[in-house]
């Protein structure tokens, strides 16, 4: 039975590559089937058709191996097929006495005008056929005008039409659902890329707010110990310590920013590389220890309540990330102001110096083309909020930014969580 199964199927395959031989094969079949009706007589005796008891004419066969033979075209010309098999089954049913069955061609093509054609197209095409060739049988045929085989070509064109139709419709169906599940593949694929371009894009920030961050307090620190090595070795140490502890954090942020890479289907894995401001001391107390004096305001209701994950991650690298571009920019005597307030449903996050340098504060194409700035709009703006950077009225830089605790995504709203 297997191999039955499997010869059948490769045939089934070999005849759907090769359609013009599998309508030779219907042709075939057909005509086959209208040569041995035409020696059937409905009423050829009183117990019923009896077959056998006449034999069709020349001219009979003729017609009949003409509209069989026009059915291999059927696929390439529906509507000529069905034109000339009609044609030759009126001739059969003007000059056959009694005609032979070759509307059973007519029937095939008008099948295949309404598989391969619209509705519209199938219910003009369909009607015309029937009531063509019901008139001719008819009005030509040696039996009164209900017999039953004037009846039978009215039934049989229809039912042509009819299973042509819902082979069309099902057809149509079928391509519709492939179409919809080929768009689905292909939605699916891209939100994996965006996603994918969306998560390189993230950790491509905290890479950067990590490296810039520590480097910078590394080099500050570092020209310290330069500076002081030979005169003051006891503040030159110390600078140094500072360059180790230094080194020690960003190794150990760069160490859990690419653990994401490597755990990424590991449950466990941390979620978020950097910490949030429930340690935005110990951040700011590495910028003290070089040099640079911050204060920093901050109700007591934004500490006791703390803020959403993504808004408290993103609040700290905004502050990081500022604060290093004072370090860098804003000159030797330069002072920092660090603002965090909770209003209503968002953060609102200021960070300000009084500027003596001669670069500008934002690491934009101003400051040498880093992307610090960019780093921290597109942050801000990922959360839905703003960020507003620029020079201060009398000097100094002001970096502000509101991120609110909802993000809105088209119809929905999302709560950082």
């Amino acid at each position: 039975m297997t191999a039955l199964g499997t010869g059948l199927t490769r045939s089934r395959c070999w005849l759907h590559a090769h359609p013009l031989a599998l309508d030779a094969a219907l042709a075939t079949a057909v005509l086959v089937m209208m040569v041995a009706g035409s020696f059937a007589d409905p009423h050829g005796g009183p117990g019923g058709p009896t077959f056998g008891t006449r034999t069709p004419g020349a001219g009979s066969i003729a017609l009949m191996a003409l509209g069989a033979a026009a059915l291999v075209l059927r696929r390439r010309r529906p509507l000529a097929v069905l034109a000339f098999t009609c044609l030759v089954t009126l001739a059969e049913l003007v000059a056959g006495d009694p005609p032979a069955p070759v509307a059973m061609s007519a029937v095939i093509a008008l099948y295949t005008v309404a598989s391969r054609t619209d509705r519209p197209t199938t219910w003009r095409v369909g009607l015309l056929t029937m009531t063509g060739l019901t008139g001719a049988a008819m009005c030509f045929g040696s039996g009164p005008w209900y017999s039953q085989e004037n009846l039978g070509i009215f039934a049989w064109t229809g039912i042509g039409a009819t299973a042509g139709d819902a082979v069309r419709s099902r057809r149509a169906f079928v391509d519709a659902i492939r179409e919809r599940a080929e768009r689905a593949e292909r939605t699916r694929e891209e939100e994996a890329r965006r996603r994918v371009a969306e998560e390189r894009l993230r950790i491509a920030r905290d890479l950067h707010d990590v490296v810039a961050h520590h480097i910078a307090l590394v080099n500050v620190q570092a020209g310290v110990a330069a500076h002081v090595m030979d005169k003051r070795p006891d503040q030159a140490k110390e600078a140094l310590g500072h360059v180790r502890e230094a080194s020690r954090s960003a190794l150990n942020e760069l160490r859990a920013t690419v653990g994401l890479l490597r755990q990424s289907g590991d449950p466990e894995a941390p979620t978020e590389p950097a910490p949030g401001l429930g340690v935005l001391d110990q951040l700011l107390d590495t910028f003290r220890n070089a040099g640079l004096p911050v204060e920093v305001a901050r109700p007591d209701k934004a500490v006791a309540e703390p803020l959403p994950a993504a808004v408290d991650l993103a609040a700290y690298r905004i502050i990081q990330e500022a604060l290093t571009n004072v370090q860098k920019h804003a000159g030797e005597h330069a002072k920092a102001e660090v603002s965090v307030v909770r209003v209503g449903s968002s953060a609102e996050i200021t960070v300000i110096d009084n500027g003596g340098g001669t670069k500008a504060t934002a690491d934009g194409p101003e400051a040498g083309g880093g992307h610090g700035l960019t780093g921290m709009r597109e942050r801000v703006t990922a959360l839905g909020g703003t960020l507003t950077a620029g020079p201060r009225y009398g000097g100094g830089f002001r970096v502000h930014a509101i991120l609110p605790f909802q993000v809105r995504t088209g119809e929905k709203t999302v709560e950082n969580a």
